[in-house]
């Protein structure tokens, strides 16, 4: 979603916003933004509608300064325009302000302090800042005047306020949406994710719901609303700057396709010791052992990676596992059970739907863990666990590493749970050693690449549709593929359980109509296979993908050997690579698809 990029002290402020701003293009955008002021008496204003290249050539060596704000815009309210890009300025010019987040009362603040001001865009975050303006011009400083707006406005934000009588100050303040100040030596910076300023400092202060952050070039103090002081830890993100580059690949998701087997083995040594003994929190596996229910709650590819993670901790571990929808179980709670424990899946860590429903079981009692991709995030600090998927910066809009490490840690949690509860299963399933196949298996495929990339040719060059197919784990991996094709390549891919297919579906089918299906579930190859020619026989153009065991002569990708249960770890890889080769030979940008954003941030 809408990135925001701050800095205060540093002599080459321009610079250091437009760097952050292009690490934070992978979250998505519109349109982009800064303002920096040299605090002699010079500011500058510059805003576009497009990629971060077409705001840095708008920039000349006169735009400089000492400090400023920038943002980058995906639209929630207004359309994508210079008008409604950010920053937004005050009609007296005064004030200028960054916004992440969505205002829910704007009209009704607009209604009530704003019948004399003109505005000149259609966004919530303009009303925001010309009520700071019209309560400052009451008489009270600029910092009083964003409490008092802070008491006013409902929703959620991430705001960073400049105020041009003062620009040894910025304003910074949170509420629902992520942000981070970072630390450095006689200046400070604001960031709504901590990769966007590595290459200015490695130790970030997390924000909370609440705060008020009054930042100069040497100090940083925190308040709430009510003008208590608090005091945030601040903390060293741990991640190697080059990890964000793409290095020799054309394209992000590429290279994060391709780091799949290293995730594997990154996360087995994470977990266990060197007698391969699974190594968990002792404080988690106590709780998980109180649950007679466990609800794992996720969206998008979290929401997958949960799909196929339920079967492991009912098989290994004996408990009745169910998975949510986090949009629809936030408005829409189920019946619980008597001693539920949640789950949270998210690749960001700052899923707004997600969020809703943690607090919301929080305040019902329920224990959490969140397993998520980013340490300092929202989910991670707020659950009461915690266990990160360790899977470096993933930066395609496209999640694809994050997705196969959330499986292999489910089964990582899974098969501790099961040991620990002395179950049977767990003690037959040698976790470690299947995601070393699991590893093995995927760099198998990945070198298979010219033969992926023939195939989504074949299939996909032309169709503008397809449907993926598959039991059990398979109809999980059949819903992650299709997301994966039609979230970069536009083709409207459906995944669907095999059996279901005559019950309507295969209505859909034509002549050349292509049907990828999955095959490495024992108990129902031969009912898939079954399905994939029923399919055939009315003209479709089928794929078959089939476990090693399971394999027949005339299938066209044969998949290395793993367990039944992870050969999702293997069979998204020849989906994540023939979405990828789709995108790439239709001319689309792979790494930033249209409309859609990394990290949804709104509801």
């Amino acid at each position: 979603m809408c990135g925001i990029v701050g800095v205060i002290g540093n002599q080459d402020a321009t610079q250091v916003l437009l760097r952050g701003l292009e690490r934070l293009e992978y979250r998505g955008y519109d349109s982009a933004g800064l303002y920096v002021n040299d605090q002699q008496g010079h500011d500058h204003l510059i805003k576009r509608v497009g990629r971060i290249r077409v705001l840095s050539e708008a920039l000349d060596e006169t735009v400089s300064g000492t400090m400023g704000i920038g943002h980058t815009r995906w639209a929630t309210n207004g359309r994508p325009t210079t008008a409604n890009a950010h920053p937004h300025v005050s009609n007296d010019e005064r004030f200028f302000l960054v916004h992440n987040g969505v205002i829910t009362n704007a009209a009704a603040l607009r209604d009530a302090y704003l019948q004399d001001v003109d505005l000149v865009s259609d966004t919530d975050t303009e009303v925001v800042v010309q009520l700071i303006a019209a309560l400052a011009r009451t008489g009270l400083t600029a910092k009083v005047a964003l409490q008092q707006t802070l008491g006013l406005v409902e929703g959620s934000y991430a705001f960073a306020l400049v105020d041009r009588l003062d620009p040894a100050t910025l304003y910074v303040a949170k509420n629902q949406s992520p942000l981070l100040i970072g630390l450095g030596d006689h200046f400070n910076v604001v960031t709504s994710d901590a990769l966007a300023m590595l290459d200015q400092t490695d130790r970030f202060v997390a924000l909370q719901d609440g705060d008020l952050v009054t930042l100069t070039a040497d100090t940083v103090t925190i308040e709430q609303l009510d003008g208590t002081p608090v005091v945030r830890p601040a903390h060293t993100v741990v991640l190697n700057d080059g990890d964000a580059e793409k290095g020799p690949y054309p394209y992000y998701m590429l290279k994060e396709i391709n780091e799949q087997p290293a995730v594997m083995r990154r996360l087995v040594a994470r977990y266990t010791d060197a007698a391969g003994q699974i190594q968990l929190p002792a404080a988690l596996m106590r709780t998980l052992q109180t649950a007679d229910r466990l609800y794992i709650v996720a969206a998008g590819t979290s929401y997958h990676a949960g799909l196929v993670g339920a079967p492991l901790f009912e098989q290994l571990a004996g408990v009745p596992t169910e998975v949510h929808l986090a949009s629809e179980f936030g408005y829409h709670q189920p019946l619980l059970s008597a001693h539920p424990v949640f789950i949270f899946l998210s690749q960001s860590g700052e899923t707004a739907d997600i969020r809703q429903v943690l607090v919301k079981v929080k305040a019902q009692g329920h224990p959490t863990l969140t397993i998520t991709n980013v340490e300092t995030s929202t989910l991670a600090r707020e659950a009461d666990h915690f266990l990160t998927l360790a899977a470096g910066p993933e930066i395609a809009v496209a999640s694809t590493k994050a997705y196969t490490a959330q499986i292999a840690l489910e089964a990582l949690v899974a098969k501790a749970l099961g040991a620990a509860q002395g179950r049977a299963a767990a003690a037959d399933f040698d976790v470690v050693h299947q995601l070393s196949l699991a590893a093995s298996g995927q760099q198998t495929l990945i070198e298979e690449a010219d033969v992926l990339h023939a195939a989504a040719r074949d299939l996909f060059a032309t169709t503008r549709n397809a449907f993926f197919i598959g039991r059990g784990v398979d109809h999980a991996v059949s819903l992650e593929a299709a997301l994966k094709l039609k979230e970069i390549s536009y083709v409207q891919a459906e995944g669907f359980a095999a059996g279901e297919l005559k019950h309507g579906t295969i209505a859909l089918i034509e002549q050349e109509t292509p049907v990828v299906a999955f095959i490495t579930d024992p108990l129902t190859a031969a009912h898939t296979r079954s399905n994939a020619e029923e399919v055939a026989a009315r003209g479709a153009k089928v794929f078959r993908i089939a476990a090693h065991d399971l394999a027949r002569p005339d299938d066209q990708l044969q998949l290395p050997p793993i367990d039944a249960r992870l050969s999702p770890l293997l069979t998204i890889i020849a989906g994540q690579l023939m979405a990828y080769y789709t995108s790439l030979d239709r001319g689309y940008d792979v790494d930033r698809p249209r409309n859609l954003a990394k990290s949804v941030t709104v509801e």
